[in-house]
């Protein structure tokens, strides 16, 4: 047996599989301790855990950890004079007509910053050494009385050459054992100072937190028979064994939303589609990414809570826009919708446990589109009432029925939504139109005809169990290293130092793999260049071809960037203009092993009785009828809700669905 488990900020994903049998579980999630709610998953889905081989985790625990400020106590240190790299930041402001704006803090105080005596210069060269006696006689003496749980080392260009970074790591381990030391030459080593000491630092901040975390839930797996492999997914969309994450955790900050892109890419290729924008709206937030050719797209830099984090990163845009979202109105009397969500505890008015303000979900009962009888499969009450009560408020502010606010509050958050996909699409130079929408999530397939709609696109491709896509991901998901090296050159030294440079990535890769007990002979590479015209300030990744790396040559780089270039800015194809070529990256993958079917799960039960739903300003009846009940070849034609046990599909008027040999739910445009 197989399982996923994948904790949200409302609901606990689960999917197992054993041979032809899928077992999919939801429960609610225990923010305060998250492994307590996958265990709970664990519990609810009866599963033996003594027959679990593979055990593919995702959380929450690393986010929460950074934005909500409980991640560990810790020291920065970094080269003499650069004491202030994560207070000073960049010279610019998020909020320009915020006249009390004040740029993100860090994760520690300024007493907590502390400086050594060294100097590297920017080509790896040393101006001036470690000064070993100062380190030992006056920092380590600082760092004890500190109390610290982890220090986060960043020297000035130590991405050119990490010996300092190396020797100081070594000093502070014998003299504090106890101590967990990062360094950003082992984080991320490239340039670009403060988001490089951003990067180590949370990386420091985190750490403690996911390996007190990992160590618990192993404990937990361990008392009730588990004795197979636990492994979490990163953020960039491939997982590693639990030990390995340990000494990654940054990689872990999106790993729930990695997880559902990726087994959304790969249930749509079953289906043939390979060109997607995955839309996962769960119960805090939505979020949305592209997907070209079966392969996510990948961002090398990120932030969170405003700070920078250098890590190679699934290209995901997230807004407020969840099943829990709230809707209020603002100062100047506008209707808004989220960020802020009910969560999970109290949840939407509609779940009767104590929430009363009015949220998304609450809006979708109250409209019809969600009926409370087959609300999670009939294993969760739903009060109607409760959820009308809540836009009572809002109803009344407008001079307009609750029906109309509720619909209001549907069309906001679409609208909100419609934007991050537009961020992904429209702004990375890709009409969206020549994508299909993969909605899942427990809300996604509810939104998803009129966010198509708006947006041009036709085709819509409904996963089987919707609402546990990101669970079933994790098990999708192949294990994935990235290593890179900042190497600024000359685009025609390319070829030859490029290449060298991309060889010792990838052994250091392959060497890791093996430490990980993975065989190195099926790890698959790709190599990429971040490149740039000579007097920009940012630049462009450019895919090398894997299969010739000795046999690479200039016009390999310089179409690569033209093209990529001219697909971001719509100019710079057959520039003369001299290019630069600045970071270099090698990612291997290993390919999962066992990728699971998924298929529908729930009882085939129709109706030819017909509901009404709040659409356009008006009641339309539209039939309904369960996921199981759906056959390859049967096609739905008219106004229908289709409800699952993890979600609800609304198929509206101009629409047409079918079930397809892969599971799938494909919904065209008239």
């Amino acid at each position: 047996m197989r399982v996923g488990v994948e904790v949200g900020g409302t609901f606990t994903d689960l999917v197992a599989v054993d041979g032809d049998r899928i077992v999919v579980t939801k429960v609610r999630s225990t923010p305060k301790s998250p492994d307590i709610g996958a265990l709970n998953a664990v519990e609810q889905a009866g599963l033996d855990l003594g027959s679990v081989v593979d055990l593919a985790h995702g959380s929450t625990v690393a986010t929460n950890a950074v934005l909500e400020r409980k991640g560990a106590r810790i020291a920065f240190v970094t080269t003499e004079g650069f004491r202030d790299v994560l207070f000073l930041q960049r010279h610019d402001r998020r909020s320009i007509y915020d006249i009390r704006y004040h740029k993100p803090d860090p994760v520690m105080a300024r007493r907590d910053c502390f400086e050594v005596d060294e100097r590297m210069l920017a080509d790896g060269s040393v101006a001036r050494p470690l000064d070993e006696a100062a380190v030992r006689d006056d920092l380590v003496p600082r760092l004890k009385a500190g109390n610290y749980e982890a220090v986060a080392i960043c020297l000035l260009n130590t991405y050119a050459n990490p010996a300092h970074e190396e020797r100081l790591a070594e000093i502070l381990q014998a003299a504090l054992p106890d101590l967990l030391v990062t360094r950003s030459s082992e984080i991320v080593r490239v340039f670009r100072e403060f988001e490089r000491a951003s990067t180590t630092s949370l990386s420091a901040y985190v750490q403690p937190v996911i390996d007190r975390y990992l160590g618990r839930f192993e404990s937990s797996l361990a008392d009730q028979g588990f004795k197979g492999h636990l492994t979490v997914m990163q953020s960039n969309g491939g997982r590693l064994p639990a030990s390995a994450m340990r000494r990654s955790a940054i990689t872990a900050l999106f790993s729930g939303p990695a997880a559902g892109v990726v087994g959304a890419a790969r249930q749509a290729g079953k289906s043939g589609f390979e060109n997607l924008i995955t839309f996962d709206m769960g119960g805090t937030s939505t979020d949305v990414c592209l997907v070209e050719k079966g392969v996510p797209a990948l961002t090398m830099e990120t932030e969170i809570g405003g700070l920078p984090v250098l890590t190679p990163v699934l290209d995901i845009v997230t807004v407020g826009g969840g099943g829990g979202s709230i809707a209020w109105i603002d100062d100047g009397g506008m209707l808004r919708v989220g960020p802020q969500s009910a969560g999970a505890d109290p949840g939407p008015a509609c779940y009767g446990f104590g929430g009363e303000l009015p949220t998304v979900t609450d809006a979708q009962v109250v409209r019809g589109a969600v009926r409370p009888e087959a609300f999670l499969g009939g294993k969760m009450q739903i009060d109607v009432e409760a959820a009308r009560r809540a836009f009572e408020g809002i109803a009344k502010h407008f001079g307009m029925s609750i029906d109309e606010a509720a619909e209001s509050v549907v069309k906001l958050v679409n609208s909100n939504i419609v934007r991050a996909i537009q961020l992904v699409s429209t702004e990375r130079g890709r009409d969206p139109r020549d994508y299909a929408l993969m909605p899942f999530g427990g809300g996604g397939p509810l939104h998803a005809a009129s966010i198509a709609e708006e947006l041009g696109i036709g085709t819509i491709c409904v996963p089987p169990n919707p609402g546990v896509i990101s669970a079933y991901g994790l098990l999708a998901s192949d294990f994935v290293k990235f290593a890179s090296q900042t190497q600024k050159m000359p685009m025609e030294a390319g070829p030859s130092e490029a290449a060298t440079i991309f060889r010792k990535l990838r052994d250091e890769l392959t060497g890791e793999f093996r430490e990980m007990g993975l065989d190195p002979a099926k790890l698959q590479f790709t190599f990429t260049a971040d490149m740039r015209f000579v007097g920009q300030a940012f630049e462009l990744g450019v895919e090398l071809p894997a299969d010739r790396l000795d046999g690479l040559e200039i016009e390999d780089f310089r179409k690569g960037f033209e093209e990529a270039h001219y697909r971001m800015f719509y100019h710079g194809i057959g520039a003369n203009r001299p290019i630069e070529i600045v970071s270099l990256r090698a990612g291997a993958t290993y390919p999962a092993e066992y990728v699971p079917e998924m298929r529908a799960s729930g009882e085939a039960e129709g109706s030819a009785a017909e509901h009404p739903v709040f659409d356009g300003g008006r009641w339309t009846d539209y039939s309904h009828l369960t996921s199981g009940a759906l056959v390859p070849g049967l096609k739905i034609g008219e106004p229908t809700i289709i409800e699952g046990a993890t979600a609800t599909t609304l198929v509206p008027e101009g629409w047409q669905a079918e079930l397809d040999a892969a599971s799938n739910l494909v919904m065209r445009r008239n």
